[in-house]
């Protein structure tokens, strides 16, 4: 288990459209745009233009989607100069910010905010267009639609003004974007324990079974190679997807342990096999006497046995805290850093692999504010050392997220074993404008 810590410290286009057309996602609806008393000026009333994009319309669950909120024609009004004397807003002088609305497999606001950056605009006409921007984190499948929300247009010019536009409560602004999201994979996480790595024939080896659903019927059987032997028992998993049982181990076949659900072992709803060696007890050797003739010449013979016992699985780990980089408060951007190295020594000698999976809680900062633990990634590599049996291949590069992911594995073999490194670099992604302080959050890692 390993903790990481994370410090946070213009406007952008879309494709013109053909003339006579109206680009996609492009909106009307009415506003009541509410100027600041110091203005001089009567509430505006009148449609709005808009158009909402996303950078990814086919994101998957965990990912973090940038949104584009344009105002392309609004009635509000540069305000006028307070001493009368008419005049014009001045360029660089109109900051604009905006909500919006998230609607159907996820709901919720996204604030958007634009740059400040305008030509100047006589007062008492129109405001020019303005475009925001925004981000947000995806976290349910399906489709989600989007649709432009209250947007304020602060001015900064003598003094500092805020006129504030809302939508009809009787008639809501249409969906101007749409996005459909897929749900990450789920790692299979079934494993299984056994009490003891060999015995003899008629044993009984205690056998831990865990990550089945609650209330799953659950069968632990002996296998060889990839068969199943004569060894077997079933049992309910309980509240915690647990099961604890005794296998006789009966068949000298058997050279590992498993459990699934269903009727047969699978790789989706079973566990990875656990090493089980049966060792044989061997009779003592009988003589038989020689006829009472002439012995020949007198020979003796002893029969010499060696026993290679097999060990355990089990994983050691430099160090406990990593502390990842800083990024710029405003910007955001990609927080970098490298797992404690570790080092997994598979002693056991029989013929099943090994999975070392992650997972990862929310990273919780100042405040109780969360950067959901779907934004950090990871990059895995492991080495084999010399000598060892097994290949270890790394886990792909992706989320790490809350439920779980792959680091690295070896696979099931005839003969296995090994002792093999393995590290990650990671990098957690912080969207822009994340309150700054240090976020923190517990990096599992599970061997089986």
């Amino acid at each position: 288990m390993a903790v990481l810590a994370a410090t946070t410290g213009g406007a952008l286009g879309a494709p013109a459209a053909a003339e006579g057309e109206t680009p996609p996602g492009q909106v009307d609806f009415p506003t009541h745009c509410l100027p600041p008393q110091e203005a001089g000026l009567p509430p505006a009333d009148g449609p709005t233009t808009a158009r909402i994009t996303v950078d990814n319309p086919a994101p998957q669950v965990g990912d973090t989607v940038t949104v584009t909120y344009q105002v392309l024609r609004t009635p509000a009004v540069a305000p006028l100069d307070p001493n009368g004397a008419g005049g014009e807003l001045p360029a660089d002088t109109l900051t604009p910010t905006g909500r919006i609305l998230l609607a159907g497999a996820q709901s919720g606001e996204v604030t958007v905010v634009g740059a400040k950056r305008n030509d100047p605009v006589p007062a008492g006409t129109p405001l020019p267009a303005v475009t925001m921007t925004g981000t947000f984190t995806v976290t349910a499948p399906g489709e989600t639609t989007l649709a432009p929300g209250s947007y304020t247009l602060h001015t900064g010019h003598l003094l500092e003004l805020d006129t504030t536009c809302t939508t009809d409560t009787a008639s809501a602004a249409p969906v101007s974007a749409r996005l459909t999201a897929t749900p990450l994979p789920t790692a299979n996480l079934r494993s299984v324990f056994l009490g003891a790595a060999h015995g003899g024939p008629g044993d009984r080896v205690k056998v831990t079974a865990a990550g089945f659903p609650p209330g799953a019927a659950v069968t632990v059987a002996g296998r060889a190679g990839a068969a199943e032997t004569a060894d077997r028992v079933r049992a309910t998993a309980d509240e915690r997807g647990t099961v604890l049982v005794e296998l006789p181990v009966t068949d000298r076949a058997t050279t590992a342990v498993v459990a699934y659900e269903g009727a047969a072992w699978t790789a989706g709803r079973g566990s990875g096999p656990a090493a089980y060696t049966v060792i044989a007890v061997t009779a003592p050797a009988s003589v038989t006497p020689l006829p009472s003739v002439t012995p020949p010449p007198s020979t003796g013979t002893q029969k010499v046995t060696a026993t290679v016992e097999p060990g355990a699985l089990g994983m050691t780990q430099t160090g406990e805290d990593i502390t990842l980089g800083a990024v710029p408060y405003g910007d955001g951007g990609a927080a970098p850093g490298r797992i404690g190295t570790v080092t997994v020594t598979d002693a056991r000698g029989g013929p099943a692999g090994w999975s070392l999976i992650g997972k990862v809680t929310d990273f919780t900062g100042p405040g109780g504010i969360r950067i959901p633990g779907a934004s950090l990634s990871w990059t895995p590599r492991c080495v084999a050392a010399e000598g060892s049996r097994s290949v270890c291949t790394p886990g792909s590069a992706g989320v790490v997220g809350a439920d779980g992911a792959l680091l690295a594995s070896t696979p099931d073999a005839p003969l296995v074993g090994g002792t093999f490194t393995i590290d990650a670099t990671v990098t957690l992604k912080v969207p822009p404008y994340t309150p700054p302080g240090a976020y923190t959050a517990v990096l599992t890692l599970t061997l089986s």
